[in-house]
């Protein structure tokens, strides 16, 4: 299981971006898909989950109605779209799956793949 996440960068508060995470090394359809993030000095927390089919979603709090999580089983990607950005929505996005159907709690992705990170800094 391989996942690569990108799409990171620097953006002014108010903006938008959009990571991708690219999977491979397993059926798609199988696996649960989340995006996570660790701010410095801070504890890893659940962002946004979609389920194996693509037809559920879930979201943290602090992210519904500005972040958006969507698949594309045909391309084996996940996608995050973040806008209306924070200073607060600062930090290192990770993606990660686990091969349980439906939305997964956050804690499940513990015992799944996870790919490296990509930083996302919003400037105010």
């Amino acid at each position: 299981v391989q996942l690569q996440a990108s799409g990171g960068g620097l953006v002014q508060a108010g903006g938008s971006l959009r990571l991708s995470c690219a999977a491979s090394g397993f059926t798609f359809d199988d696996y649960a898909i989340g995006w996570f993030r660790q701010a410095p000095g801070k504890e890893r927390e659940g962002v946004a989950e979609i389920s194996n089919t693509g037809g559920s979603t879930y979201y943290a709090d602090s992210v519904k109605d500005r972040f958006t999580i969507s698949s594309i089983s045909a391309e084996n990607t996940v996608y995050l779209q973040m806008k209306s950005l924070k200073p607060e929505d600062t930090a290192v996005y990770y993606c990660a799956a686990v091969p349980l159907i439906g939305i997964p709690g956050w804690a499940a992705f513990k015992f799944g793949s996870w790919g490296q990170g990509t930083l996302v800094t919003v400037s105010s």
